[in-house]
């Protein structure tokens, strides 16, 4: 959605469903704070300015990414939660942890929108450094939670 033009904030809002009467799970990872903070206020800022309520709009931490998906079934599974968005950081590390949460949870957030039938996103940063995800939560190239948000308010309207 923002790959040509590089910032995450940037996409095209036309068309978008009705979101008035739609409940939104958020859930953020409370590992790295700093950048999933920024990540949850640009979801949550774009989820209003897009027709959500506030009452509509359910957020949830979790300790940390792999987390995620456990967290994710379990709002998933509710009926009136009609999307799902995850937010966290995994920032890449010396060792090979990096590619095993990363892998998990891009599996298991995918398993639970198929198991459930309703958008779950995936709005997990995988950066190499704190600098380059700092500049996806509000920097240069944008904020990965606006694009999450919008990603769930489109995939409404299937």
């Amino acid at each position: 959605m923002s790959s040509a033009n590089k910032n995450l904030s940037e996409f095209q809002t036309n068309e978008l469903p009705e979101i008035q009467h739609k409940k939104f799970a958020i859930l953020v990872s409370e590992w790295n704070e700093e950048v999933t903070n920024a990540l949850y206020s640009g979801a949550y800022e774009t989820l209003l300015k897009h027709g959500a309520q506030e009452k509509n709009i359910i957020t949830q931490t979790v300790p940390g990414s792999f987390e995620l998906t456990l967290g994710a079934q379990k709002m998933a599974q509710k009926p009136e939660v009609d999307a799902v968005i995850c937010l966290g950081c995994v920032i890449q590390g010396e060792t090979k942890h990096f590619d095993f949460i990363c892998h998990a949870v891009a599996q298991g957030i995918t398993d639970v929108s198929i198991k459930f039938n309703k958008p779950v996103i995936f709005g997990v940063l995988t950066p190499n450094t704190q600098e380059q995800a700092m500049d996806r939560t509000g920097g240069k190239h944008g904020n990965k939670g606006d694009e999450a948000a919008i990603t769930a308010i489109k995939m409404l309207a299937f």
